[in-house]
Order: C-alpha cells, then sequence, then structure tokens
C-alpha cells in the first residue's frame, strides 16, 4: 500500500502540469488531480498496482476528457441561448429599422383609427379628439363639454381602450401615438 501524502509528493506537480496543458484553469487542474490523486490512492489501498504512474495517467485523461466534456455541452448551451437572443435583437432591430415615421399614418391605421372612433358616441369621442388631437387637459375638457374630470377621464379611458383592440396588430405604435 502506497502512502498518500508520498503519491502526492512523487505525482502532483508533473500531474498538475499534464491536466493543465488541457484544461487552461489552475483551479480546475487542481481538483482534477486531488480527485485522481485520491482515486488512485484507494486502488492502491485494495490492490496492488505494478505501473501506478499508468493508472494515474489514465485516470487523469479520463477525469480530464470528463471535464472537457462537460465544459463543452456547457458552452453549446451558451451558445445556443446566445443564438437565440442574437435572433431576438435582430428581429427588434429589423423591426425599428422598418419603422418608417412617414408611414405611421398609413392608410390603413388611419381607416382604423376613424372606424373605431365613429363607432363610439359622439361625447366620448369629441372628448378623446379634444384630450389626444388637440392635447386640451382634463380640466380644459370638462369645462368645455360641461362634465365632471371623472367623466372626461371615462371617456378617454373608454375610446383608448376601443383602439386597443382595435390596434392589436399595432400594439407597439399604438402606445406611441395614444398614451
Amino acid at each position: 500500500m502506497i502512502d498518500f501524502n508520498q503519491l502526492y509528493k512523487d505525482y502532483y506537480k508533473r500531474s498538475f502540469c499534464f491536466v493543465k496543458s488541457y484544461v487552461y484553469d489552475d483551479g480546475v487542474a487542481e481538483d482534477i488531480v486531488s480527485e485522481s490523486l485520491v482515486s488512485l490512492w484507494q486502488v492502491t489501498r485494495k490492490e496492488e498496482v505494478l505501473h501506478p504512474l499508468s493508472l494515474l495517467l489514465t485516470i487523469l485523461k479520463n477525469n480530464s476528457l470528463n471535464y472537457l466534456k462537460a465544459e463543452e455541452r456547457r458552452l453549446e448551451a451558451m451558445n445556443s441561448m446566445s443564438d437565440m437572443l442574437m435572433r431576438d435583437l435582430n428581429y427588434r432591430i429589423n423591426g425599428l429599422d422598418a419603422c418608417d415615421p412617414r408611414e405611421i399614418f398609413s392608410s390603413e391605421i388611419t381607416a382604423i383609427i376613424e372606424k373605431t372612433l365613429t363607432s363610439l358616441s359622439e361625447q366620448t369621442r369629441r372628448v378623446f379628439e379634444l384630450s389626444r388631437y388637440e392635447m386640451l387637459p382634463v380640466k380644459e375638457i370638462a369645462v368645455q363639454m360641461e362634465l365632471t374630470p371623472k367623466a372626461v377621464e371615462y371617456h378617454i379611458t373608454k375610446s383608448l381602450k376601443a383602439l386597443r383592440v382595435a390596434l392589436k396588430d399595432y400594439l407597439p405604435l399604438y402606445y406611441f401615438l395614444f398614451m
């Protein structure tokens, strides 16, 4: 049976250099070497080992391979996530890049807005127009239309909800235009 301290003294440095040349990380190399030396020592306690250096090299190789394969899987997963994030980022860049302010009020969107506003009651539509097109504050609209401020807020909320439903396919644009 081999003494662990002697085993450590005889094989640690060269084992560390061997493993480090593959894993490129001191901490990981130290862990692999320590684990491997313990494994070798446990084997030598159970049976006689004629060539401990050969067995140690095999243990170091297998432990290093296990680490590198796990690292490979981790990097592949990170790359996959990175690719997905990159596609999402490109999608958002392209979407924003394609946003042409001159086309914001395209005939399609304008038609949807007009249709939605005409479907509202006269009072709700007028409150919305004063609020969003003429930019009047709630109190001023309330005085002008002889309503309470709460009633004005109700009509604005009602019209915004109708527009949000009608413009659901243009939601980012809706928030920019009306919120």
